[in-house]
């Protein structure tokens, strides 16, 4: 991936140690199929609508945001509240609006996070708290906002954000991992449909079922 398209480059406090990071993981739909010049502008895009988010300027200016271009998109750190990446994503997702282009899927997650130094000597931030927002942004299509079932648990404790979270239940990514996701939306903000993946998955258990029906039966039409 290249990130030389970013002017948002990876950043981290001085001295960091193992704490708990609550993650914005935002991948461009589509993006690999894009010709260069469309990545850049693309790219671009996304990268000025994120920075005019008040949620990024309000943690950016209080020292509590990190960084991290993907190339395809961007992982937003945040240490205040795990309703801080929350807020951030349903702004973008207004903004989004004047931006049909712009097809996102987004994925939050609360977990530990710390310093690391890169292959090139560079301050870098690592963890589960990282990892497990991207596979929530995974299991999602254009449009989604998937959060973890953790982060949607601590969501609940507040009245105002109930009518929003729809429990989805497990999602398969890759190698197998299983995580518990959340789809976040209303009438007008996120994405209503059940993703690609829990669609396929639900099909899947449904032959199993009609199989497994059919062979008691011949079991019981032997007997």
């Amino acid at each position: 991936m290249n990130e030389s398209h970013w002017d948002m480059s990876a950043e981290t406090k001085k001295e960091i140690q193992l704490e708990i990071g609550h993650v914005l993981f935002i991948d461009v739909v589509g993006y690999s199929k894009l010709l260069i010049n469309d990545q850049r502008r693309v790219l671009e895009t996304l990268n000025q609508i994120v920075r005019n988010t008040e949620e990024f300027q309000s943690a950016e200016q209080a020292d509590r945001l990190i960084k991290l271009p993907t190339g395809d998109g961007m992982a937003l750190v945040f240490y205040k509240s795990p309703e801080s990446p929350v807020e951030c994503a349903l702004e973008i997702s207004r903004a989004l609006k004047e931006h049909p282009e712009l097809q996102l899927r987004m994925g939050v997650h609360s977990g530990p996070v710390s310093g690391v130094v890169d292959v090139s000597e560079r301050a870098n931030i690592a963890g589960a708290g990282i990892n497990i927002a991207q596979r929530v942004m995974d299991c999602g299509d254009a449009g989604h906002i998937l959060l973890s079932k953790r982060v949607a648990e601590d969501l609940e404790q507040f009245k105002h954000w109930r009518p929003l979270l729809h429990d989805l239940g497990a999602c398969e990514v890759k190698h197998g991992v299983r995580v518990h996701v959340v789809n976040l939306y209303s009438d007008d903000i996120g994405n209503p449909q059940l993703p690609k993946k829990l669609q396929a998955a639900k099909k899947r258990r449904a032959r199993v079922c009609w199989a497994e029906v059919t062979v008691a039966l011949l079991v019981l039409a032997v007997i």
